[in-house]
């Protein structure tokens, strides 16, 4: 904004220029007043999963100049590979995997007419389950109508990847599709089918040779196809933060590369034919940057294989994150899927893939699946998130964050490289332990509560969630020789899950909900911050918390747990009421026969004298709730 003069016309002098610049040592002073003198890291400085500081607030000198000048279109193509929007952003590409081709031709059909405009054919395969293609006859009949030069097909097939590739050639002919013009994706990636299930179907290298082999001569036929894909879902879904599944993508990216150029491809050619995947899930912020950083670190690669321009067509795929999936309140996974969707189409994904509500379940209904791409369908049509290039960048905190990013992920493929490459680091296990740690860290952020998971460790729903799916069919067992340790998939709410299915088991046994009698002292607003969280936390280990709005005294509180039935009680109220209430309300708890007397919140100096007054346990946030509850299921007998 600019100030006007009405014999000079608009003055080039900002409104700002009025007023001295404002310091950080200004704004620190205020914030100091604000969190009245509490230790500013701790309270409003946190790190994301790589180690990456995030600021409570960010400037024009946090953002790297260079890539605040870049724009779209423009190498290091940080800001997206083109310079104008394509039709509605992003392709709404939707997964298929009913078993039979003709019902996966149904679902095909039911997703291209109800607004898809791509499908990922999942397909079965040893270790995974999903359509039973064998011949090019059942492909034909699973994309039979398809106008694969308008709606791409993507095919999933893992461990049978090259069969299901040439059975897809091998089809076009009886489709109808003139070969010149169909978009396939082809999904060819022994170097992920080997992280993912530890074995190929022969050796690696062979493997390789092959699948590159497979590659031109399927390009050879399809122009247009996507060959090999660099799966990086798979380092995901195993438990690697944002900057290591670039790492791998990145050094995946590598060994394709020096393969394509060993059967005379040049890189230029080889980055026209592969695809990429990634994850994105409920952090939307680290998801933005995480694609953004993926074109700059893909461009970096190519640019240092003297093919930089080539970059400029890289094609990013995305999945909503299955690992921040839950099986428990389902519902609460519409949310999950729309947020990861979000930052998706806010990093420029080029295709997108949201898991229905139900994947943690079993198999998808068509209301389900419907649900899942009206997620697309709003967010393209009626919030319009795929009209504006880059809408994230300029804002300094995206732009810090994705050069962070970006360089934390440079780092980690260097030590991938230093290992021998991909291949060579997964045989060593150093992948792995590296994504276990990982893994491990964000479990235990889960499990203390510095994370939460909402319906499973926040806010869990006890009782029938209302939702009933048909189990997935198991899939072929994987056989030959294991040549890795495989990165299993591991969703985020398994230990509180495994909890719940426990409680449930008891309460099927017995005909009996586990219940804590819950001992409030004085009236609700005294003990109503305390009352909740621990109706929360034990709900989330299947015991449920029988409550009232409190009582006046301990003999009061004694006297309504006599009759309330349950062996075990909990005592909550304020600080100030449990220097007058809470030791005498422990004793009369006991006295009135509970067996197990716990209290909410930390006991401080006064733990000696309540737990000689009665006291059991103390439950606090930033204990581990998964081993807490654990052992109150073993107090409780419900192990």
């Amino acid at each position: 904004m600019t100030a006007a003069n009405p014999a000079q016309g608009v003055s080039a002098t900002p409104l700002a220029s009025d007023f001295e610049a404002a310091t950080r040592e200004q704004w620190l002073a205020l914030v100091d007043k604000a969190i009245k003198g509490a230790d500013f890291e701790k309270k409003l400085v946190t790190r994301t999963a790589d180690g990456i500081r995030v600021e409570p607030i960010y400037v024009r000198a946090d953002a790297n100049p260079a890539l605040q000048a870049a724009t779209p279109g423009h190498a290091p193509f940080t800001r997206g590979a083109s310079s104008y929007v394509k039709g509605l952003g992003w392709e709404i590409r939707q997964a298929i995997s009913a078993t039979d081709p003709a019902h996966a031709n149904t679902q095909i059909l039911t997703e291209l007419d109800g607004g898809s405009n791509g499908v990922v054919l999942e397909i079965e395969a040893p270790g995974q389950s999903g359509c039973r293609i064998r011949s090019a006859a059942d492909m034909a009949a699973a994309l039979s109508g398809m106008r694969l030069d308008l709606a791409p097909v993507a095919l999933s097939a893992g461990l049978g990847a090259t069969d299901a590739a040439a059975q897809l050639i091998s089809a076009l002919p009886g489709l109808g599709i003139a070969a010149k013009t169909a978009q396939v994706f082809l999904g060819l990636d022994p170097i992920g089918s080997l992280a993912r299930w530890g074995t190929l179907p022969s050796p690696v290298q062979k493997a390789l040779v092959e699948a590159i082999a497979l590659a031109g001569e399927a390009r050879a036929e399809v122009p247009l196809a996507r060959t090999v894909n660099v799966d990086a879902t798979i380092y995901h879904e195993a438990g690697a933060t944002e900057a290591y599944e670039l790492a791998a993508l990145g050094s995946t990216l590598i060994a394709y590369l020096r393969m394509f150029e060993a059967a005379g491809v040049s890189p230029a050619d080889a980055l026209g034919q592969i695809s990429f995947a990634l994850s994105s899930d409920t952090d939307l912020f680290a998801t933005v940057a995480k694609l953004r950083a993926a074109r700059r670190l893909i461009w970096r690669i190519a640019d240092a294989s003297g093919a930089g321009d080539a970059a400029s067509n890289l094609h990013i795929a995305a999945r909503t994150s299955f690992r921040v999936m839950a099986q428990r309140d389902p519902w609460t996974n519409m949310l999950r899927s729309t947020l990861s969707c979000a930052g998706a189409v806010l990093g420029g994904a080029d295709a997108i893939t949201v898991l229905p509500f139900t994947a943690a379940l079993g198999e998808a209904d068509d209301i389900q699946r419907r649900m899942a791409r009206n997620i697309q369908i709003v967010l393209q049509e009626e919030s319009w998130l795929g009209r504006v290039l880059d809408p994230m960048g300029g804002s300094w905190y995206i732009e810090a964050l994705t050069d962070e990013v970006a360089k934390a992920a440079w780092g980690q493929l260097q030590e991938i490289e230093a290992k021998g490459g991909i291949i060579a680091a997964l045989d060593q296990g150093f992948v792995q332990d590296q994504i276990a740690a990982q893994a491990a860290t964000r479990a235990k952020a889960i499990a203390t509560g510095r994370a939460e998971l909402t319906g499973v460790s926040a806010f869990p729903l006890l009782g029938d969630d209302g939702v009933t799916v048909t189990p997935r069919e198991p899939a072929p067992p994987v056989k030959g020789k294991e040549i890795v340790r495989p990165l299993t998939p591991h969703r985020l709410a398994e230990p509180f899950e495994a909890l719940r299915d426990t409680a449930d088991a008891y309460i099927a046994r017995t005909k009996r909900t586990p219940s804590v009698f819950m001992a409030s002292i004085g009236a609700v607003i005294d003990h109503t911050l305390r009352s909740t969280w621990i109706k929360n936390y034990l709900a989330a280990g299947g015991i449920a918390v029988l409550t009232t709005d409190g009582y006046a005294s301990a003999e009061e509180a004694a006297l309504a747990f006599s009759k309330s039935g349950a062996a075990t009680a909990c005592i909550s109220s304020s600080d100030a009421l449990y220097a007058e209430h809470a030791e005498a309300t422990a004793r009369a708890l006991k006295a009135a026969g509970a067996k197990l007397v716990l209290m909410a919140g930390r006991p401080g100096d006064k733990e000696a004298a309540l737990k000689a007054a009665g006291v059991d346990q103390f439950l606090f946030a930033g204990a581990d709730a998964v081993a807490t509850l654990k052992g109150l299921q073993e107090k409780l007998g419900i192990s």
